[in-house]
């Protein structure tokens, strides 16, 4: 591609999200919308390949039903109440917008389209999608939070963790299994975002570490599917041992930072009374926890044959800089005892 059209996109992605977290009027906010959806498509096809044609063509099909949608919330509203502020808006038109929403970030139900557009997507396409992509909805649903349905947001946050720890059991390609894990993360950020949205913001900001940390060691090891893994850790041991780490982070087990958002959602839901719901997403976690462990007994524990006929990748010089790896592994795996600072600072 050439490097002037990718700076355009790029900047294009940047504005249109810009756009979500500076304004308040709903025709804006879906113009900004539709530039970041605009400006990923072609990013998602630079590699022309039959698979990675359909994935951009259902991932259009899909925002643009999202945003079609949400344009008829914004009108609706502005019809009923007068004006075209955020900020005010009826009952009617906040679920169209949280159904709308919840449509473009790929939250249970409407979660069938996530899986299949990433798996015919590059690694490095399928990292913006599932971390930038999220911030221009999330950003809306959090200048919204007051006026949404918890009841509807608790629902669409259950069925996303039960759907996501499902979903991921029998995949054996990656970015699947990545997919099915951002379906889980995000209903753990939906089933608080009524009564906690700080915390659904820390859960955010973590959730972008860990995932990226995870899709930039698959594109420095070029793996894409479960085998791949097999005989990472006799030719990378070091990477491995980071790739095992990061995994268990996004299962939430403690003392990794993926953990404390999860022990904090479970204790504000406590809080508001909803015992029986924190105990459904407590034991829903242990379904995403086994593909996480799967994926950790295939990069640790198996051997993979004819290790003496492989060429030693330890013996050959980098191609690729670690310093962006070294960055979010850092985060990853150190950040918890920074989490109490950070949910102060987002408050």
């Amino acid at each position: 591609m050439n490097p002037l059209i990718l700076l355009i996109l790029v900047l294009s992605l940047m504005l249109g999200t810009l756009m979500t977290f500076i304004l308040t009027n709903w025709l804006l906010i879906w113009v900004g919308l539709e530039i970041n959806t605009m400006a990923i498509i072609p990013l998602m096809i630079y590699k022309q390949h039959p698979r990675a044609v359909e994935a951009a063509t259902k991932y259009f099909l899909t925002q643009a039903t999202a945003s079609a949608l949400l344009l008829f919330a914004g009108v609706s509203n502005a019809w009923l109440v007068g004006q075209w502020e955020l900020t005010e808006m009826n009952q009617i038109s906040s679920t169209l917008a949280t159904f709308a929403l919840a449509l473009k970030i790929g939250l249970a139900p409407m979660h069938f389209w996530l899986p299949e557009v990433l798996q015919g997507i590059t690694l490095t396409t399928g990292l913006i999608l599932t971390t930038w992509q999220k911030l221009a909805p999330f950003a809306v649903l959090l200048q919204l939070h007051h006026m949404l349905n918890p009841n509807l947001l608790t629902i669409l946050g259950l069925s996303s963790i039960l759907v996501g720890g499902w979903g991921g059991l029998n995949q054996t390609h990656l970015r699947k299994i990545l997919a099915y894990s951002s379906i889980a993360h995000l209903g753990w950020m939906v089933s608080i975002l009524h009564y906690m949205p700080n915390l659904t913001l820390l859960n955010l900001i973590i959730y972008i570490i860990l995932t990226s940390s995870m899709f930039i060691m698959l594109i420095h090891t070029n793996s894409t599917k479960i085998n791949t893994l097999a005989p990472l850790m006799m030719k990378m041991p070091l990477m491995s041992t980071i790739m095992l780490m990061t995994l268990l982070s996004l299962g939430g087990l403690p003392p990794l930072t993926g953990f404390m958002p999860k022990w904090l959602i479970l204790q504000e839901l406590t809080k508001q009374n909803m015992v029986l719901t924190a105990t459904i997403m407590a034991l829903a976690t242990l379904l995403s926890l086994f593909f996480y462990l799967r994926l950790c007994y295939t990069v640790s524990l198996t051997i993979s044959p004819n290790l003496t006929l492989s060429p030693t990748t330890w013996q050959t010089p980098p191609t690729k800089s670690n310093f962006s790896l070294a960055i979010f592994m850092t985060m990853t795996t150190m950040m918890l005892p920074l989490t109490p600072l950070m949910l102060t600072l987002t408050m």
